[in-house]
């Protein structure tokens, strides 16, 4: 059973890239909250090593296209080390997480064939998932089938099943799942996670009750990555208070939040201005972790950004700096932070520090800087940068023109404002973007603006955006929109109804909104 969740736990890391690798994201083209790899997550911390050279997997990872992995097996034992077990299984992890999969195959046919140890389920496990990508379902099915029965097991039946739905096929995974428990074998959660996942869109979700049902039928105890996964459902769906009934129904099956838990609950606080909760979470982050790992650190940038919390952003950012290896999404994720909390200055030391190390080759790196001067109105040191990136071969997108429009809002240049965002209605600008970290805030300060000139056409166009996004749940959105009422001295009489069925609740500064409004009764 340990082998079973060992393995299982490993290939989550892989197979969720909806969840991203870090709490929360702000890039570009993921949505809030996505870049949060919710299963990925639960083995973070010490994955982020650099690969030791000589090692038996850097020769798999460094063979050139076209080359055998049998040459660099037989050169690892010509040098008189023998094939572990260890070496295969750290080799394999790897190839999957550097999504090498048909090196991984190939290592995997290699030690069914070669046999250079004593073959366990696992060996099998791995040769059925990656058959599975390589080659498809049919021919892992029939691999399967082809497997020695004594290693037809627990382990096997789940990554079967992992590998269905990997491919979408729920209908087949069920099947397997039948079978699984007419030979009394138990289902991992974590073949439950997936199908969670599966049905997390918000067409398909009222099927989760159903899948929960189902897992308590089976006997399978409901594990803290499936609570994870969704409490986080609810934080993409701007779902307060249906974060708050999961996280109650966690506490009430005992079952103990982990750093991802605080992590979801934190940022979706935060995003709606819940901030004296948020920073609750954020303590329980400090006081859960235990080493420094790159998805807490990036967890807690993108916190004490929103938090306005500048000594802590500064700790933390030195704890990053002392990892390794920095990514570029945590210099992406501390610009944007520092830039929350109106340190200009530091967030283009980052920016400048950023350039000297890593290459600029995508418009996610400028987008960042862009979105930090334009929000605070500095749109002639944002065309400065904006130059740059078209310079280095980065075409602008949606979300490059947003961020100028707001600049040019903020520095009192109508006109500009309004061409450059017709400019981004010509990209491309799919679900992923709309629902996105920079889209939102940046989307909702126009909003401001818009609402603090009267502007109340373009203010309810913007507002029209976040139906879709769900964004429209926060109150202090459609309070927003309230005050473009109250400038344009517009009355409509059904705001508020339609606030309340948005599931919004009206505040203090909602009621007295709607009391002005009222005075332009016609």
């Amino acid at each position: 059973m340990q082998l079973l969740f060992r393995s299982l736990h490993l290939r989550l890391r892989s197979i969720c890239g909806t969840f991203a690798r870090s709490f929360v994201t702000t890039s570009a083209a993921l949505p809030v909250f996505s870049e949060f790899n919710v299963l990925a997550q639960e083995e973070a911390a010490g994955h982020g090593e650099e690969q030791p050279r000589g090692s038996l997997s850097s020769r798999v990872e460094s063979l050139r296209k076209g080359e055998s992995v049998a040459f660099a097996f037989q050169n690892w034992m010509g040098e008189g080390s023998a094939v572990h077990r260890g070496e295969i299984f750290h080799a394999i992890n790897r190839l999957r997480k550097r999504k090498m999969n048909r090196r991984a195959l190939e290592v995997m046919e290699w030690v069914v064939r070669e046999r250079p140890y004593k073959l366990s389920e696992l060996d099998y496990s791995y040769l059925l998932e990656f058959t599975a990508k390589i080659h498809g379902i049919s021919q892992a099915e029939s691999l399967f089938l082809r497997i020695p029965h004594n290693f037809q097991n627990v382990l096997l039946y789940n990554n079967l099943i992992m590998t269905c739905l990997d491919k979408g096929l729920i209908r087949l995974s069920l099947a397997y799942m039948r079978k699984m428990r007419e030979l009394d074998f138990s289902i991992s959660p974590y073949v439950y996670n997936r199908l969670i996942l599966l049905h997390s869109s918000s067409g398909r979700k009222k099927t989760i009750p159903k899948i929960l049902i189902q897992m308590k039928a089976d006997g399978v105890s409901t594990h803290v990555s499936t609570y994870n996964i969704l409490l986080k459902i609810e934080a993409d769906e701007h779902n307060v208070e249906g974060l708050s009934k999961v996280f109650n129904d966690m506490k009430r099956a005992k079952v103990e939040p982990n750093e991802i838990t605080y992590g979801i609950l934190a940022i979706a606080h935060a995003v709606a201005r819940l901030y004296t909760i948020s920073e609750t979470y954020v303590e329980a982050i400090e006081r859960s972790r235990t080493v420094n790992n790159w998805s807490t650190l990036d967890v807690l940038l993108i916190l004490y950004g929103y938090l306005g919390k500048e000594e802590e952003l500064q700790r933390t950012w030195k704890c990053v700096k002392e990892l390794p290896h920095v990514r570029t999404k945590s210099y992406i994720l501390a610009i944007e932070a520092f830039g929350r909390a109106s340190s200009v200055d530091m967030a283009e030391e980052i920016f400048a520090e950023m350039k000297s190390v890593k290459q600029l080759k995508t418009t996610k790196q400028f987008n960042p800087i862009i979105s930090v001067y334009c929000r605070n109105g500095l749109v002639d040191k944002a065309s400065e940068v904006f130059k740059e990136m078209e310079a280095n071969g980065c075409r602008p997108n949606a979300i490059t023109y947003r961020h100028l429009a707001l600049g040019c809002l903020k520095a009192g240049l109508l006109d500009e404002a309004l061409k450059t965002m017709n400019l981004g209605k010509n990209e491309d600008l799919s679900f992923r973007v709309r629902r996105s970290t920079p889209w939102l805030e940046t989307t909702y300060m126009l909003l401001e603006v818009f609402a603090d000139m009267g502007e109340i056409e373009k203010a309810k166009s913007l507002f029209k955006e976040f139906k879709e996004t769900k964004y429209c749940r926060y109150t202090f959105v459609h309070n927003t929109l309230l005050r473009a009422y109250v400038k344009a001295r517009v009355y409509d009489s059904e705001i508020l109804r339609k606030m309340i069925l948005a599931g919004a609740s009206p505040d203090a500064e909602t009621y007295s909104l709607v009391r002005f409004i009222e005075q332009f009764k016609s």
